[in-house]
């Protein structure tokens, strides 16, 4: 089980059960919340999960672990640095736009190494 502050962190995928011949394994990864159509266009949605949705096709359908930790090391960076959507604060705090959590999350990806590390 996971105990999720928010469904704006929570990825999702929907796999086949069969694989084609390169052994890639299909699916269709999205944020567990889908599009939220009720907020779009007010910089308020949370873009973790779709975020994390590509680390998990990342690794999961194409086999590019290295890349997808990548990701998952630069949203955990985020987090870590204090960065909240409108989801995540408690009520009065200061939150940031979709758009700048997501060029937040987009800075330590172009940052880091394959490995996951950031670089200095």
């Amino acid at each position: 089980s996971v105990l999720s502050g928010s469904m704006g962190l929570l990825p999702s995928a929907s796999l086949s059960t069969v694989s084609d011949l390169r052994r890639y394994r299909m699916g269709l990864y999205e944020p567990i919340h889908g599009s939220a159509p009720n907020i779009a266009g007010l910089g308020i949605a949370n873009p973790i999960a779709a975020i994390l949705s590509a680390a998990m096709l990342l690794r999961i359908s194409f086999d590019m672990e290295s890349e997808a930790r990548s990701i998952e090391t630069a949203v955990e960076g985020v987090l870590d640095s204090g960065f909240r959507t409108k989801d995540l604060v408690a009520s009065g705090e200061k939150y940031v736009s979709t758009g700048c959590m997501g060029e937040e999350i987009g800075k330590r990806i172009c940052r880091s190494d394959v490995d996951g590390v950031i670089k200095s």
